[in-house]
Parts: C-alpha cells; sequence; structure tokens
C-alpha cells in the first residue's frame, strides 16, 4: 500500500540570483514569494551552503514530506536549481499530485520573480481564501474576469480598478489556466485557481513597499472575493 503513495516532483529552473542568495530566499524569505516556513518542524538532513540543502519532515505510517534544491552558479550571477519534491499523499493521491505538480511550477517562476525585482527587501505576507463558492469548475475564471485580466497574456502589461482595493498597475507575470500572478512597483499578488484540485480559491500578497498591513490588505482583498462569489 505504502509505495504507490510515493511522489516525487522534479524541476530544473534557471534563476536570476546567485546561488547564496537563492539559498537565502528559499531558507529564510520564503514568505516573500512562497509562505512562511520558519514554523515548519523540519530538519536539515544536509546542508552543503550554498549548492545543496534536503529538508525532510516525518510522521506516522511511514509519512513524510521532503524538499531538495541542488544550486549551481551559471554566468551572469544566476544560478541553476534542480529542485526535487518527494513524499507520501495520504489520499486523494491523484488529485494531490496534480495540485502539487502544478503548484511548483508557479512557485518556482514566483521565486524567480521575487529575486529579480524584490530580493533581500523586508515583506509583508498575506493569505486570503475566496469563500466556498468559488469552488465551482469556472471559479478561477470568475476571478480573472472580475480583474479584468482572464484574456491577457503573461508578459503583458496591466492597469485594474480593484472594487475595495484601489488601482493597480503593473504586468501579469504569469497566467495559465489555475494560477495568476500580477506584479506591481512594490508587491506580487498569486492566485491560485485551486477550485480544479477540490479547494476554494485563493491568494497571496506580497507587499514590498515598507509600509505592509495584513490586516488590511486581508479585509480589502476578502471583501472584494465575496463580491466575486456572491
Amino acid at each position: 500500500m505504502t509505495d504507490n503513495r510515493k511522489f516525487e516532483i522534479v524541476a530544473d529552473t534557471e534563476l536570476p540570483a546567485t546561488p547564496e542568495r537563492v539559498w537565502q530566499a528559499v531558507t529564510k524569505d520564503t514568505a516573500a514569494w512562497m509562505f512562511p516556513t520558519d514554523q515548519w518542524p523540519d530538519v536539515k538532513t544536509v546542508e552543503e551552503y550554498p549548492s545543496h540543502l534536503v529538508s525532510r519532515m516525518e510522521g506516522p505510517n511511514g509519512w513524510f514530506n521532503q524538499l531538495e534544491h541542488v544550486l549551481e552558479p551559471v554566468e551572469g550571477g544566476r544560478a541553476k536549481l534542480h529542485y526535487v519534491h518527494s513524499g507520501i499523499f495520504a489520499d486523494n493521491w491523484d488529485e494531490q499530485y496534480d495540485g502539487a505538480s502544478k503548484h511548483t511550477e508557479f512557485y518556482l517562476h514566483t521565486l524567480g520573480q521575487y529575486l529579480q525585482y524584490f530580493d533581500g527587501q523586508p515583506v509583508v505576507f498575506t493569505d486570503i481564501q475566496a469563500p466556498a463558492s468559488s469552488q465551482t469548475a469556472d471559479g478561477f475564471v470568475q476571478l480573472k474576469r472580475a480583474l479584468g485580466v482572464d484574456d491577457v497574456a503573461a508578459g503583458t502589461p496591466f492597469e485594474v480598478d480593484v472594487d475595495g482595493v484601489g488601482r493597480l498597475s503593473g504586468e501579469v507575470d504569469f497566467s495559465n489556466e489555475n494560477f495568476l500572478g500580477l506584479r506591481t512597483a512594490d508587491t506580487l499578488y498569486r492566485f491560485f485557481g485551486r477550485n480544479a484540485f477540490g479547494a476554494p480559491v485563493g491568494m497571496t500578497v506580497h507587499e514590498f513597499g515598507g509600509s505592509g498591513d495584513s490586516e488590511l490588505t486581508a479585509k480589502a482583498w476578502g471583501a472584494f472575493l465575496e463580491k466575486v462569489y456572491a
């Protein structure tokens, strides 16, 4: 039974920063591009700065979750990252694997955006969930439409007035059927179409301007999402 629940997600990418800066981002600065992991009870089973890091968590019945980062310097102050996420899913294997593998591409893309535009800046992180009514087949399309970017390709400038939040302008830095990334001068907005994986639509806000207020951000975007899915 155990073996068929095992998974391995492998990704190779090049990042716009040195291995030292990438190491800092994936160990200390995760709130800037993913979510805070400082409370994780993980054990660093390999820690060879700045080239090889393996973090592992273990639980009952053979459960484990492991992240491996192998970093190599490349020309121009960049780094090549070989990333392996492995472990065991307890249930809904197909759905969980599908969700995790698709999230990987988006998180690693966001890591690159952080390193390129905001590396080392203090961040205020906010996580906001849409209501349960977003768990429909077209839940994510609804959100993109409400933001006015439903047919906007990555790499395109955008400007939008978000009800209760204000005017946002910048670039659509990522867009596919499951994920959307908007980058402004001081913020990364990440939107997750988790309706495709059996969960509500979600979003995270990573504010680098030095004046972010997580409570206000959550309130404003929460109200916007309530309206979208009313």
